[in-house]
């Protein structure tokens, strides 16, 4: 399996999250920028690194996406909220046939693991999420797993903070099977770059609303 790891200045949460990586699966962490040397950290923790310039989420995950090379690709973020060994029940429903798509639905461990202002910005995505697609999800979390060819038949155009939504809605639009599991959210290592404040959840959550104004797209098939 390959686990894609979008990263930007993570030099503090990377040596915990490489720790993490289940055996025997490849820790893909995609630099976004980065300044304060995590790309050489995560190579010298063993990752394969890929660069990608291009600022934005979306950017560093379909990039990561693009440069994988196992039937099943992972997504967890690079910052410590979330630990890639909670993918291995997710890629275990994926090869038993179960599920097309797997997502995390983050349960906070502490007060401050989810401020106010990202559970509502997830809220109020998750009820226009119902309304487009009728899927009823509690979660729009990045940690995820799914097969590479069939994600990459959803053409995925985003590349901002949309892109994990409009897999979402362009995977329920091709008839995948959706389905979430509870998975631990710990306070993250260092500042948010998307929402860390109410300006930048609202960003992120315009972005969102952008992908949800698409029309059906067809291309992509079922597993």
């Amino acid at each position: 399996m390959d686990v894609v790891l979008p990263c930007l200045d993570e030099a503090g949460a990377l040596p915990w999250v490489l720790d993490r990586i289940p055996s025997g699966w490849r820790a893909l962490v995609v630099d976004n920028g980065s300044t304060d040397g995590s790309a050489d950290i995560a190579r010298a923790l063993g990752a394969t690194v890929v660069q990608e310039e291009r600022r934005g989420f979306g950017a560093a995950c379909h990039t990561g996406l693009a440069a994988a090379t196992a039937d099943i690709v992972c997504f967890c973020d690079c910052d410590a909220s979330l630990d890639p060994g909670d993918l291995v029940p997710f890629v275990q429903r994926i090869l038993a046939g179960e599920s097309d798509l797997v997502l995390g639905r983050r349960r906070p461990q502490s007060r401050t693991a989810w401020p106010a202002h990202a559970r509502a910005g997830n809220l109020a995505l998750s009820r226009l999420l119902h309304r487009r697609t009728g899927l009823r999800l509690r979660d729009l979390g990045p940690l995820r797993a799914a097969r590479r060819e069939p994600l990459l038949a959803l053409g995925l155009t985003d590349r901002r903070s949309g892109y994990p939504l409009q897999m979402v809605v362009r995977a329920a639009d091709a008839g995948w099977r959706i389905a979430e599991s509870d998975v631990p959210y710990r306070p993250r290592t260092g500042a948010s770059k998307v929402t860390g404040t109410w300006r930048g959840t609202w960003q992120a959550v315009r972005d969102m609303s952008r992908v949800l104004a698409e029309p059906p797209v067809q291309e992509g098939a079922r597993p």
